[in-house]
């Protein structure tokens, strides 16, 4: 199948009306009144070891808190929620629920309807954030102990506040402008309005013995032998900050983007008009990077958009309700394809991209020869994030495909440093997962601190 190219390209800001803006980009799931919330709370049976809890990476205890709801206790729900992930809020929005909790729910699995536990989530830490008049947690007495962390993210922010929480001293290095990593920078924007990432980081921030550095970068600004001599331990926590390539002659023309740094971009304009959207526009993945660019550019006004993955939907890392979320947008999700040449016009631009189909026999994904040809404006990658490993050159930090290798515990090879969230290897690349890895490793600082091992 070929599909002719057109030589001139539609690509330029502003394809919508104001109001349609808004519209777009209001919130994906609008928070549960008072009422819903009872009702939703009364569906749930509280059960003895409950499966929801044992799915939670964080282990809220869920029943716990739902049942605190249908008490009219929200206050009380939210520092059960908290107490186990300080960062609730966010993950109410974006954790993956349907994979998660959801899916193991006693109610999914009888009626193949959860009891909505995210939402139930939501609606307590915002009753909690929106009400309360002093921080629900207090600082331990000081320890004397200073800990560095290097970067704001979900991990990081989380090790942060356990460490202060127990009575150390924390400075947190981040080399963006703003604190909040992915929630501030990688989310869709539909799934945080209203600049929720940092109305919680001020959150975070208000039990005290935080200092954030921002565009403060390690490599560039500190070194990690510095601050191993500078403070009592250090953690890691620096993402995924690269996107891998295409393999393909041409990336750096105009119109071949990277997908996180649009959505960064995406995340940090006061004016959604002012973004430059194609009218064809492609993206190529099959994650949530994928999904999330994709149904953001339609929701900005691209005509056509459709996601190209190379295998099939059942191995798409995108769960199938964000599948299904960027349907109902208008995206279209192509199976079996990968790109094999980006088409460029006059001046070198992206007008195109050629993909090859593909096929796995035997489990050994192959291109068949038959290609086909996708006129677009726009060809955005999204086909995985990349650690950096420049900042730790010379250090004596183990990796493990190129990520940081840590134990059970979250400790690196090399003494005082730890290390979380998506920059190590094994990880699930997800919030509530970065959540409890820096959850994970504060206690072990704390511990060795304190005179463990």
């Amino acid at each position: 199948m070929t599909i002719s190219v057109p030589a001139a390209r539609d690509v330029k800001p502003g394809r919508l009306a104001p109001e349609e803006y808004s519209t777009n980009f209001s919130d994906l799931h609008p928070p549960l009144d008072r009422h819903e919330a009872f009702v939703e709370a009364d569906r749930c049976y509280f059960c003895y070891d409950a499966p929801c809890m044992n799915a939670c990476p964080t282990s809220i205890d869920i029943p716990l808190f739902i049942r605190q709801i249908a008490a009219d206790n929200p206050t009380g729900a939210a520092k059960t929620i908290l107490k186990s992930n300080i960062m609730g809020g966010m993950c109410a929005r974006v954790c993956p629920t349907e994979t998660l909790c959801e899916e193991v729910c006693v109610r999914e699995v009888a009626e193949g309807k959860p009891v909505k536990i995210g939402q139930l989530q939501r609606y307590a830490t915002d009753h909690l954030m929106e009400t309360a008049s002093t921080h629900p947690f207090t600082r331990a007495e000081p320890t004397g102990k200073r800990v560095a962390v290097v970067g704001a993210g979900p991990a990081g922010l989380s090790c942060a506040h356990r460490l202060a929480a127990l009575g150390h001293e924390v400075t947190v290095f981040d080399a963006r402008e703003k604190a909040g990593g992915l929630n501030e920078y990688g989310i869709a924007a539909y799934k945080s309005v209203d600049g929720f990432a940092q109305a919680e980081l001020d959150f975070i921030l208000g039990l005290g013995g935080i200092e954030i550095k921002a565009s403060t970068a390690l490599g560039r600004d500190i070194a990690l032998s510095d601050l191993t001599a500078d403070f009592d331990a250090v953690f890691l926590g620096m993402g995924l900050p690269g996107v891998n390539d295409l393999g393909l002659e041409g990336e750096d023309a105009e119109g071949c983007i990277d997908a996180v740094d649009y959505i960064a971009k995406l995340r940090q304009t006061d004016d959604l008009a002012s973004l430059p959207v194609g009218r064809r526009v492609v993206v190529i993945g099959g994650g949530m990077t994928a999904i999330d660019v994709a149904t953001q550019v339609k929701l900005l006004g691209a005509e056509d958009v459709t996601i190209c993955y190379r295998r099939g939907q059942e191995a798409m890392n995108a769960s199938e309700y964000e599948q299904e979320v960027a349907k109902t947008a208008g995206v279209t999700i192509r199976h079996w394809l990968k790109p094999k040449s980006l088409l460029r016009g006059e001046g070198g631009a992206i007008v195109g991209i050629e993909l090859e189909y593909t096929a796995q026999p035997n489990g050994q994904l192959i291109g068949t020869g038959e290609t086909m040809i996708l006129p677009a404006d726009q060809v955005f990658k999204a086909i995985g994030q990349t650690f950096d490993a420049g900042p730790l050159a010379g250090t004596d930090i183990r990796l493990e495909k190129g990520r940081i290798l840590t134990d059970e515990k979250r400790r690196t090879s090399l003494a005082k440093v730890w290390a979380g969230g998506d920059c190590i290897f094994g990880g699930e690349d997800l919030t509530v997962v970065s959540v409890e890895d820096g959850k994970i490793a504060a206690m072990d600082i704390h511990a060795a601190l304190m005179g463990g091992s």
